[in-house]
């Protein structure tokens, strides 16, 4: 096996993170977790994950911005973001950010280990 693939989650909720984080280490990925998206570029820089999971609702920049960011950074672009959010329409603000994907809030395990199987 190369080596583990890593996942980045930015939520301003700690039980998602909590849940996310306990979903996908349980699938052998590594996880880091944001409950904010100050400073995006140098936290993703940072940990450069194979993924991203991006909520809509984030203090400080908000999911959109904090997508444009990194999908604007000629070191970060490359990296698949995935919107999550319990918005009814989070597949046009999927679209608005610029996300790769979305996956809607609540989600099924089934469901989240599914995406991160397909960009990853």
């Amino acid at each position: 096996m190369g080596e583990t693939k890593k996942i980045f989650v930015f939520d301003d909720n700690r039980d998602i993170l909590d849940l996310c984080t306990f979903i996908l280490e349980d699938a052998g990925y590594e996880i880091k977790t944001s409950e904010s998206a100050n400073d995006i570029e140098n936290q993703v820089a940072a940990y450069m994950p194979d993924i991203i999971f991006m909520d809509n609702w984030l203090p400080d920049l908000g999911g959109i911005q904090a997508t444009r960011a990194i999908k604007s950074h000629p070191d970060l672009k490359h990296i698949p973001v995935i919107y999550f959010s319990a918005n009814n329409d989070i597949s046009a603000l999927a679209d608005e950010a610029g996300a790769d994907s979305y996956l809607s809030k609540p989600f099924d395990i089934a469901s989240l280990e599914e995406i991160v199987k397909k960009y990853i």
